[in-house]
């Protein structure tokens, strides 16, 4: 489906969505504690991320050493303020994953004139949430592909395929750098 005529609408196998800069791609992503790409999902850039949290932690497939089916769920989950919402805490409860995620500021607020449930975001969970960085370092090692950073491909799965190779490259390198 062409777009040339009306550049405001891009078809949805493009996942090139309005927002505030412009057209652009949004790159949902989760990455173990080393720093390596476990599962993601590329939406348009007006998807916020709280929608997609669940989506990402469901293409997580980890092979395990011996026999037996991939390992798809974390033990704790650290996301940044963009995913808090109650029915993401809600399924991550449901599954038994723990989670260390930071509450909006009208979160806070609104959690005072309404008591629920407490979230506790105590002296443990901030030292625990500082490993949060190492999802950005992975992006940032993704984004070192000058085709990843810019989104030269036309069609989402082009570029999904592209980040899908330098998630191989990053996961080859890390085992053969850490390989006694």
């Amino acid at each position: 489906m062409s777009n040339h005529k009306d550049p405001w609408v891009e078809p949805p196998d493009h996942a090139i969505g309005r927002s505030r800069g412009g057209l652009t791609t949004k790159l949902h992503l989760a990455a173990d504690g080393r720093g390596r790409p476990l599962g993601m999902v590329i939406t348009g850039g007006n998807v916020n991320d709280t929608t997609m949290m669940t989506a990402v932690l469901d293409d997580i497939r980890v092979p395990r050493a011996g026999k037996g089916r991939p390992r798809t769920r974390p033990d704790r989950v650290l996301a940044d303020k963009g995913y808090p919402s109650k029915a993401n805490r809600a399924w991550l409860r449901a599954r038994g994953i723990a989670a260390t995620i930071p509450e909006r500021d009208d979160q806070i607020a609104h959690r005072l004139k309404h008591p629920g449930r407490l979230i506790d975001f105590g002296h443990e969970q901030k030292i625990r949430y500082k490993g949060r960085n190492v999802v950005e370092r992975c992006f940032n090692r993704l984004k070192q592909w000058r085709g990843i950073a810019m989104r030269s491909d036309k069609l989402a799965r082009n570029y999904r395929a592209g980040i899908c190779l330098a998630a191989a490259l990053i996961w080859i390198k890390t085992d053969l750098i850490n390989t006694p």
